[in-house]
């Protein structure tokens, strides 16, 4: 037990330190709010898919979830972790990261399954982060995507880059997973890759930090 706490506060510790490098690169280099929130994004979530290996308890995980929830919601409208909250547009991403964070790790414990959890969260690291990119940055040529009249937040580039990114680690990750390669993990794959890009299609304000890991789960229990 002793390890475990141990480990849970070198874990706060180092969120803390990405944090405060966050801040400082955006404050000395005059990045775009955008981009030092989707580094912090990447680099915070893509080091949880380590808690199997570390914690074998949810407890920790929700300690850590409920301190970095309090912390973002009481800076939104502080001076500080403004490269986190500068951006263009109304989104409760932030808050929901750790909310996502612990809600899909505490499913993967219960249903004995960490495999539940990391694909999740490699999908809500790496792909969230380049759809939002390409669709935001990436002006020409681009537009928003406009089905049976309705136009969405999201634009056909951001969603595409998303999609075949999910799908390519998808292949990898159940790959590594399943030992081995056929028409059934490629099917899984695209699934997982499909039903997670509708689910951050339909997302909003931030939302798909939450929908995106859970529809992946979905899938993956459904089909595994």
């Amino acid at each position: 037990m002793g390890t475990q706490i141990g480990l849970t506060f070198i874990f706060l510790i180092a969120f803390l330190l990405l944090l405060t490098f966050n801040e400082l690169v955006y404050r000395r280099l005059g990045l775009k709010g955008e981009i030092t929130r989707k580094f912090a994004h990447f680099t915070a979530t893509l080091s949880t898919i380590t808690f199997p290996y570390l914690f074998d308890d949810h407890w920790y995980v929700l300690f850590l979830a409920v301190v970095f929830f309090i912390l973002l919601f009481i800076s939104r409208h502080r001076t500080y972790l403004k490269s986190i909250h500068d951006i263009q547009r109304i989104s409760v991403g932030s808050f929901l990261l750790p909310v996502a964070i612990y809600i899909t790790f505490l499913l993967a414990y219960k249903l004995n399954d960490f495999f539940l959890f990391i694909l999740p969260m490699l999908v809500l690291a790496i792909c969230d982060p380049i759809a939002g990119i390409l669709g935001i940055n990436l002006q020409q040529y681009n537009h928003r995507i406009r089905i049976f009249k309705h136009t969405f937040e999201k634009t056909w580039l951001g969603s595409t880059a998303f999609f075949i990114s999910c799908l390519i680690i998808s292949i990898i990750a159940l790959y590594f997973n399943q030992g081995h390669l056929n028409l059934n993990t490629f099917m899984v794959a695209v699934v997982v890759a499909f039903v997670s890009t509708i689910a951050e299609l339909f997302s909003w304000k931030g939302v798909d930090n939450l929908f995106i890991p859970l529809s992946v789960l979905i899938v993956l229990f459904l089909m595994l």
